[in-house]
Order: structure tokens, then C-alpha cells, then sequence
């Protein structure tokens, strides 16, 4: 163990890149559970970055749309080794569960009405609804703080669900609440909030809130070359689609959308997935409601950020437009995997120097828990969205009560006693097997 005297010394790209490509496969639990495992690492076992470093950069992730546990690997790998470090910690992030996910993807579409695989599924969907219930929760006692975090929560409720409000819309509102409340009424939801940078050990870590700040690429000509690199990035795919396909709008379409839902994903995949259900689903007709929740179900199930959930849909999108092409559904799924995260490295990239630069800003936190409430209000909908179609397969007046009693199981199991839920969700799986056979 590292001593005050004998600080940790730099890790080695290699040991960083093994454990960025462990990570890729051990990160289940989603955001919650991916930073706890890169918070036991990184500071509690290596101490390559101590507690306050390292929720400074969690602070301002949680600001940015995409997800945050993604972009805090990210953010860390590029402390540590610049943009070779940021890159190879982003990518391994997501490379297992994008090969994890098309290979379920195609075994879905190839096996999924096969009886028994549809019984499978019929029990994970219940254990689905309760785990984003549990998100609900989660997410409620942390950031309805107030009386006014309750009402804006309602208000972004109403908006959604009754008022068919597009999301985006939703959070820059709440942007506009929070920016305007913290000018005027500061008090009126300003909290408490704990902070890592009382260890007394701090110098034992490699880097510590003593370290100098890594503000590399600090500059307006740094800013605009990797804005110009993104760009020329995104248009690569976007011009090979019109050069070589014939259904080339399809195309665009998609990576329109994807790169659209990327930017205004704030505060997780459980609060953009009613966005991109709502468009997938109504709009574009991609999927179904049933598929959509079978894709929550796989993107349970695998490593990686719950936001990977996307490339289920886009998979399922190009698929059924390909006309149960498998080469058209790899392509969808690779093409949204590109669009979704693409956006990510850019913030990481352009923010992390000025980041470094800053310490906590209150004023910012303000306006993020004002965003976190409105959230709250769009997880609701969500909710109630995808229970409607579990509990109510064929409108109000047919109840699944199979769907109704494994829901509460799972709930009460989850949240009461605490088990874990990859278990869970493979019981359920089981559970819709055995309730198959004993009705068939």
C-alpha cells in the first residue's frame, strides 16, 4: 500500500488499458454500479486518483448529456494518459456489450417466437417495469429535495405524459428554471452536499487535489480542431450512405435521430428512453412497445451503459426496414452505437481541460438538481408507459395478473432485500418458463 512518503507512482498505459477492457465486461448494475466498480479501483484499491479528483469529474459529467459513467472513464483515461488514455477507456467501455448485444440481438430476432424464448421474455418484462420503478425510487430520494424539486418533478410529469411535450424541451426548461430560480431565489432549493476533500491521505494518490490541473488543449484553436474532427467524423458514414445505398434517407434518418437523442440525454438512459420509445415507436414505427421492452430487458442483461439499449432499436429499426436483413440490422446497430456516443468523446475532449481548471460551482449544482427533478417527472412517464403495455397487453379490460404478482415479487425483492439483480432478472426469465409450462 501506497504511504504519504512514497506516493503512487503514474500506472503504465498497459496496466491502465487492462483495466479499462476489464471494466467493459465486469460493468453491469448500470451508472450506480459502473461507478462504484471504477470508484473501488481506481481509488480505493490503485489510488490513481483520489475521492475529491475524482467527484469533481463525476460532478461534471452528471451536467453533461450521455452517460455519465461512460464519460467518467473517459474523463479519467484522458487524465491519465491524454487522448490515447480518454479513448481506449471510452471505447472499451462500450466495445463489449456492443458485440454482446448484436450477437442477443440476432439470437432475438432469430429465436425470439420460438415459444419457450417468448416465455423467457415474458417473465422479464415485469422484473423490467420494477427495476425502472427502482430507478424512480433511486433517483426521487436523491434529487426531490424541496418542495419546488417536487413541483418541477409534477410539472415535467404533466408536460410529458398529458401535454405530449417533446423531452428536450422538457430539460431545457428545467435548465431555464434552475438558471433563473438560482439568480433570484437562491434559497429556495440550495442544499447541503458532502465532499471527499477532507482525506487527510490525499497525497498518497497519483493524482489529488494538490496535483497540478491537466489543462492540455485549453485554447479556442484546440476547441475548434476537435469540433472539426468530430464533424468530419460524423459526415464520414452520412456520405458513405449516400454514395452507396439506394435507401440512403433511411440512413440518414437514423444517425439524425440517434445523434439528436445523444445530445439531449441528460440524467441517464431511464430518462431518454421514453424520448426514443415515444419516436421509435409512434412516430417512425421501428419497433413495437413489446420489442422496446425486450431491448430494456437485454440492455439489463449485458455489461456496459443502459444507454446501449439504443442499439437494440437501431438494430430492430434497420432490420424490419432491410426486411429481416441481418447484415442491415449489424449496420443499423454499429451506426447508432457511432451516432450515440460520438457526441460523448467530443464533451470529454473539449470540457475535461476547462473542468480541470474550475473548482465545484454551487450555482451549477443548483441548476443541475432543478434538471435531476424534471428527470424525475420523465421517468414517471416511462414508468407508466411501459407498465401500461406489460399490464394491460390488450387494453384496459384484460389485467395480466401474472404480470401484476411477479412485478411486486420483484419489486419487494430488489428494493426490501436488497438482491442482486442480474440474479433476479435471470430468475424472472425462469419464472416465465415455468409459468409457460404450467399453463400450457
Amino acid at each position: 500500500m501506497a504511504s504519504i512518503d512514497q506516493p503512487v507512482q503514474k500506472p503504465t498505459f498497459a496496466e491502465a488499458f487492462r483495466f479499462w477492457l476489464k471494466l467493459g465486461f465486469i460493468s453491469f448494475g448500470g451508472p450506480a454500479g459502473q461507478i462504484a466498480i471504477m470508484h473501488q479501483f481506481l481509488v480505493d484499491e490503485k489510488k490513481w486518483i483520489s475521492d475529491s479528483r475524482f467527484l469533481h469529474g463525476l460532478n461534471y459529467c452528471m451536467i453533461l448529456p450521455g452517460p455519465e459513467a461512460q464519460q467518467l472513464a473517459t474523463y479519467i483515461g484522458w487524465l491519465l494518459h491524454g487522448t490515447r488514455g480518454g479513448l481506449a477507456a471510452g471505447i472499451l467501455f462500450i466495445l463489449p456489450s456492443v458485440f454482446i448485444l448484436l450477437a442477443l440481438s440476432i439470437v432475438y430476432v432469430t429465436y425470439g417466437k420460438i415459444v419457450w424464448v417468448a416465455a423467457l421474455f415474458y417473465g422479464l418484462k415485469p422484473a423490467v417495469i420494477a427495476i425502472v420503478i427502482l430507478a424512480l425510487v433511486r433517483i426521487g430520494k436523491k434529487s426531490l429535495l424541496s418542495v419546488f424539486h417536487y413541483a418541477v418533478a409534477a410539472g415535467s410529469f404533466v408536460a410529458i405524459f398529458f401535454l405530449d411535450i417533446a423531452f428536450p424541451l422538457i430539460i431545457v426548461a428545467s435548465i431555464a428554471i434552475g438558471w433563473v430560480g438560482q439568480k433570484l431565489v437562491p434559497g429556495l432549493f440550495r442544499h447541503s452536499r458532502t465532499s471527499a476533500q477532507n482525506d487527510e491521505h490525499e497525497r498518497e494518490y497519483y493524482l489529488n487535489r494538490f496535483s497540478d490541473p491537466v489543462t492540455d488543449g485549453l485554447s479556442a484553436s484546440s476547441v475548434v480542431m476537435k469540433t472539426v474532427v468530430a464533424v468530419v467524423l460524423g459526415l464520414i458514414p452520412l456520405v458513405l450512405f449516400i454514395l452507396l445505398r439506394d435507401d440512403a434517407d433511411f440512413w440518414l434518418t437514423l444517425s439524425g435521430f440517434f445523434t439528436q437523442a445523444a445530445f439531449v440525454t441528460f440524467g441517464g438512459a431511464y430518462a431518454v428512453l421514453p424520448y426514443v420509445a415515444q419516436v421509435s415507436v409512434e412516430k417512425f414505427g421501428w419497433l413495437t412497445e413489446y420489442q422496446m421492452i425486450d431491448g430494456l430487458a437485454l440492455g439489463e442483461t449485458t455489461p456496459g451503459p443502459l444507454i446501449m439499449v439504443l442499439v437494440f432499436v437501431g438494430f430492430m429499426a434497420a432490420y424490419a426496414h432491410g426486411n429481416a436483413s441481418i447484415a442491415d440490422g449489424t449496420l443499423g446497430l454499429v451506426t447508432t452505437a457511432f451516432y450515440t456516443f460520438l457526441p460523448s468523446f467530443l464533451f470529454i475532449f473539449i470540457g475535461a481541460p476547462f473542468v480541470e481548471k474550475t473548482k465545484e460551482n454551487e450555482k451549477l449544482r443548483m441548476i443541475l438538481s432543478i434538471v435531476t427533478a424534471g428527470v424525475v417527472g420523465v421517468v414517471l412517464n416511462l414508468t407508466i408507459y411501459l407498465g401500461k403495455a406489460v399490464i394491460f397487453p390488450l387494453g384496459f379490460n384484460s389485467v395480466d395478473w401474472f404480470a401484476v404478482s411477479w412485478l411486486i415479487i420483484s419489486f419487494v425483492a430488489m428494493y426490501r432485500f436488497r438482491l442482486n439483480m442480474m440474479l433476479w432478472i435471470a430468475l424472472s426469465a425462469v419464472a416465465g418458463l415455468i409459468n409457460y409450462l404450467l399453463i400450457a
